[in-house]
């Protein structure tokens, strides 16, 4: 039976009036990293993958930087 993936977050900012939230997890032995993105009105999985802290802060910047200039 698989287990639950509860979110593991390891860090916290604010960027652009967003809230980025990392979640750090394991994948077949290996450090794995989400990012959620959270506004007033919404909340979205930014970045599903990344295979550093650095990457997904770097990707979930880039997510918020076009969201806002759509």
């Amino acid at each position: 039976m698989s287990q639950p993936d509860y979110p593991k977050i390891v860090l916290s900012f604010e960027y652009r009036g967003w809230k980025i939230e990392l979640d750090q997890s394991e994948e077949d032995g290996q450090i794995i990293y989400a990012v959620w993105a959270n506004d007033d009105k919404s909340s979205a999985v930014a970045v599903p993958y990344a295979a550093s802290q650095k990457l997904a802060i770097r990707y979930a910047k880039q997510w918020v930087d076009r969201r806002l200039s759509a």
